[in-house]
């Protein structure tokens, strides 16, 4: 195989694949990234057998071919060769030389006829959504999924289709993000379940365009994401996903409305005294007179007073001051809506047309700590 190609797009497709090179593996041909240019185009692919991505970048091939190279290493000396034309050129036993101006780097590559390729999936369902939607949606979720195989449907997010609406769902136990947008057109229902560990790679290389869009492919096993010159392929979670709707009550007591920049600002404040691994709450005491924040820890305290328009009873509530925090960060709006009905009953966040819904458990408050005024 021989070929040229520059820096940049050799750069920006390995750096898209080698998302999918796997850390730890006992197969080392998924260690490596493959450079397959024997069908006319240069397609670059990694798959660690859950998650696989292929993109096409533009180049010259002087001679057909292909060759699997160690990711890391191929991907750091892509990135430290001068911003020039880059050859690389392989023989029959493997051997790779990649030269660029005066560099030349001597590798030893594997046979590109053992690596794994892409499974080839049935393109039948689909939808299309805008890029910029879909980062943002995943964006705005993808913080509460579980970070531990405990429970495997938690590592993912529930995508549903029902109509023209899409809705992603993610929880780890104490609290459940949803997202819901329209699409442009409308489809057959569909419920899947995809890793946190697919979206969060799609998000990243995702160009993100309001106006470009990408297609996504459903099947009962894999997901598929195209665009622009590269695909992604992913194993589904298999499972039924828990049933939300019997959680997302519209009762409440108490209703908040209060300026979610503040808010946030506050909540920041008050963790400074907490230490990595501490589970202070930070105590709401809800009245007329406004809201009241404090915190307690090994470290001091803090008492902080927040302007706010109130609805309903006087409240008073704990909750985890990183819960608060995830969900603020990724609200767009100036202010926000608090929903609660008691102490020990979740918190919704949610503005008037659902669009967005977050669901907090509150912590169980120690009757004398929060019994202090």
């Amino acid at each position: 195989m021989k070929l040229i190609c520059s820096k940049s797009n050799l750069l920006n497709g390995v750096q898209i694949v080698s998302r999918a090179v796997p850390n730890k593996t006992t197969m080392s041909i998924l260690e490596c990234i493959l450079i397959d240019a024997s069908n006319g185009l240069i397609t670059l692919t990694a798959n660690d057998m859950d998650l696989g991505i292929e993109t096409v970048i533009e180049g010259e091939i002087l001679e057909k071919g292909l060759i699997a190279l160690d990711a890391k290493i191929f991907l750091e000396i892509v990135r430290k060769l001068p911003d020039s034309s880059i050859k690389i050129e392989t023989d029959a036993s493997y051997k790779t030389i990649i030269t660029c101006e005066k560099a030349k780097f001597t590798l030893m590559g594997k046979s590109g006829e053992d690596f794994s390729y892409l499974p080839v999936v049935e393109k039948e369902e689909s939808i299309s959504i805008s890029q910029f939607t879909l980062k943002e949606m995943v964006r705005q979720t993808i913080f509460s999924i579980a970070d531990n195989d405990n429970n495997k449907l938690m590592t993912g997010e529930l995508f549903e289709i029902n109509g023209d609406e899409l809705k992603l769902v993610s929880s780890d136990g104490h609290r459940i993000s949803i997202r819901k947008i329209q699409l442009r057109e409308t489809y057959a229902p569909k419920k899947v379940i995809v890793p946190g560990k697919t979206l969060n790679e799609v998000s990243r290389i995702l160009p993100g365009g309001a106006d470009s869009f990408l297609t996504i492919y459903f099947t009962s096993k894999h997901i598929v994401f195209e665009f622009e010159n590269t695909v992604v392929v992913s194993r589904l979670i298999e499972g039924e996903y828990f049933n939300i709707d019997r959680m997302l009550s519209s009762d409440y007591e108490t209703k908040v409305r209060v300026n979610k920049k503040e808010f946030l600002n506050c909540i920041d404040r008050a963790t400074l005294l907490t230490r990595e691994g501490d589970r202070k709450p930070i105590v709401i005491n809800i009245s007329d007179a406004g809201m009241a924040l404090r915190i307690e820890s090994a470290l001091g305290s803090m008492n902080e007073d927040i302007d706010i328009e109130k609805q309903g009873r006087d409240l008073m509530i704990g909750f985890n001051p990183k819960f608060l925090i995830d969900a603020l960060r990724v609200i767009d709006e100036e202010e926000v809506d608090l929903y609660m009905v008691n102490p020990k009953a979740p918190c919704f966040i949610k503005n008037e047309d659902k669009g967005y819904i977050y669901l907090i458990l509150p912590v169980s408050l120690v009757a004398n700590y929060a019994g202090r005024q």
